[in-house]
């Protein structure tokens, strides 16, 4: 076939396809109206309530809005909680040792015992302390006698009587001396509190550093924890803890902070916290390790459904809806909960917003709600 031939059928086969679409498509007459090649009025026959009449504009925004699932927006609270590791110490804990050295002669405590204040827990060998107080108390009789007598005699010269009265004295002091020689040979309780194991058997040979038992009055225990920076002007005295030891599972502890410390650790950047808990029932021991937990009140933010929140370039959002219509709103995530989102955005609470149906909501786009009808298909007039 000759090429003025080709080229003729080409343009046929062209033109036909182009009136083949503007017949079929609701858009084609506009737009060869547009390049001239057509009237912009509509036939009678589709102006007169023909069949498709009702894609006109009423009609085509409801069928194409976009079906989705909405929720309200809720409000909620940054609960800023501060979590941490903490040890566990009886309030008052000593290790007791003696305050002279010799043989042990006797122990009077057990280990686990309950003991009070100035009770006596063991006892070095005395015979010697015992011997010095003894010769003591003589040179004391013999000191006080002489005095005595030189007081009452006229004839003994006023330096006399006054070097008696200075041994007087000295004998006294010589006795005080062996009877408190002879006290610090019984080893007592400094505190109130449960003796530990004893370290010592009768007949060892102890010294001023020997321990003897620790003593620890845990009535209360106090738990020592590092707390971050940042909570160091938010933590006061008084405040209430929780903890929970790993020795008694499934129960909380209440307490309250005693004391903070008065500088930041440069190396971890923490401040040592010290709370203090009740342990009237002795359920909590020195040496254990807690874990701690404060919370503190925080900041109000809108609450959305961790589904709504989308992420584009420019960072997180999620579609609001108004009067049928999607709008992207900027959600800036400050925390993340198991069942809900906290953002700081443009948001208000029981405002709806997009959860289902995402894929295809676009900006200014119209939308209807799962449940909501479509809107009525109306001819045009």
């Amino acid at each position: 076939m000759k090429v003025w031939k080709q080229v003729g059928v080409s343009l046929a086969v062209l033109g036909a396809g182009v009136c083949l679409w503007a017949f079929m498509s609701p858009d084609g007459r506009s737009v060869l109206a547009k390049v001239g090649l057509a009237s912009a009025e509509q036939p009678a026959a589709q102006s007169a309530g023909a069949p498709g009449a009702g894609r006109g504009q009423g009609g085509s925004r409801g069928k194409s809005a976009t079906l989705v699932s909405i929720a309200p927006v809720k409000t909620g609270t940054v609960n800023d909680r501060l979590n941490a590791i903490g040890n566990g110490e009886a309030i008052q804990s000593v290790v007791v040792t003696p305050q002279a050295s010799g043989l042990i002669s006797e122990i009077l405590v057990s280990s686990g015992q309950s003991v009070k204040k100035g009770d006596v827990l063991a006892r070095l060998d005395d015979d010697e302390q015992i011997i010095e107080r003894e010769k003591a108390q003589v040179s004391l009789r013999s000191a006080v006698e002489k005095s005595t007598s030189y007081a009452n005699l006229r004839s003994v010269a006023r330096l006399d009587v006054l070097d008696a009265q200075i041994a007087e004295e000295a004998a006294k002091l010589a006795v005080s001396t062996s009877e408190l020689n002879l006290k610090r040979r019984n080893i007592v309780a400094p505190i109130d509190g449960i003796a530990g194991i004893v370290a010592i058997n009768i007949g060892d040979n102890a010294t001023t550093q020997t321990s003897i038992v620790s003593i620890d009055d845990r009535s209360k225990i106090l738990v020592n924890f590092w707390a971050p920076e940042r909570f160091t002007t938010a933590i006061k005295v008084g405040m209430p803890v929780e903890a929970t030891s790993i020795s008694r599972p499934g129960e909380t502890f209440n307490g309250k902070v005693e004391a903070i410390d008065n500088r930041v650790d440069e190396a971890s950047r923490t401040v040592r916290v010290r709370a203090v808990f009740d342990n009237a029932s002795d359920d909590l021991r020195a040496g254990m390790s807690f874990a701690v937990t404060m919370g503190f009140t925080g900041e109000n933010y809108p609450s959305v459904d961790p589904l709504a929140v989308q992420w584009d370039a420019e960072g997180s959002y999620v579609w609001r809806v108004k009067d049928d219509k999607s709008y992207k709103v900027r959600a800036q995530v400050v925390q993340r909960n198991p069942d809900s989102v906290l953002v700081k955005a443009d948001l208000v609470q029981d405002e709806p917003i997009v959860i289902e149906g995402l894929q295809r909501v676009r900006e200014g786009g119209s939308v209807r709600t799962a449940g909501q009808k479509k809107a009525p298909e109306v001819a045009s007039q």
